[in-house]
């Protein structure tokens, strides 16, 4: 896990504002979650709360947090998703509900599902060493999450 690389500017040919922590967010949990349903799109929102609640090398607040470099796979430059991510608009579907998910998590009106995870992964695409079965908190769709530093 790379942790000392700087934050890739996000380019201007986006729809995104690189410093609207709504918007930054209801991003992230689309190009992670969107095809998860609301519950998985509110579950990574919340690992996300729960990292920025708890400051460590993985940023100190939301906005941090989503675009640490190698944290959340599609604000990774060359990720196939992220030019889509970052063009998205309100009038996707799953945008819109990604939009209400992050209103609602700053707003702290979220139950956490995740038992207080601070990670995940889809362990069918790739089983990362800091998965271990002991830290794992619950599976929610596609993603297994893991409470690892909080």
């Amino acid at each position: 896990m790379v942790r000392d690389r700087p934050v890739q500017p996000v380019t201007d040919y986006t729809r995104s504002n690189t410093s609207d922590p709504v918007d930054i967010l209801a991003r992230t949990i689309w190009g992670e979650a969107r095809n998860q349903g609301r519950i998985g799109m509110e579950a990574v929102a919340s690992v996300i709360m729960h990292r920025a609640q708890n400051p460590r090398w993985w940023g100190t607040d939301v906005v941090s947090c989503c675009q640490k470099p190698h944290q959340f796979s599609c604000w990774n430059p060359g990720d196939p998703n992220r030019v889509k991510m970052l063009r998205v608009t309100e009038q996707d579907p799953a945008f819109a509900t990604a939009l209400a998910v992050a209103r609602d998590a700053l707003a702290e009106r979220l139950a956490d599902r995740t038992q207080g995870a601070d990670s995940y992964a889809n362990l069918g695409i790739c089983s990362p060493a800091w998965a271990q079965s002991n830290k794992m908190t619950c599976k929610i769709g596609d993603h297994t999450f893991f409470r690892i530093e909080t």
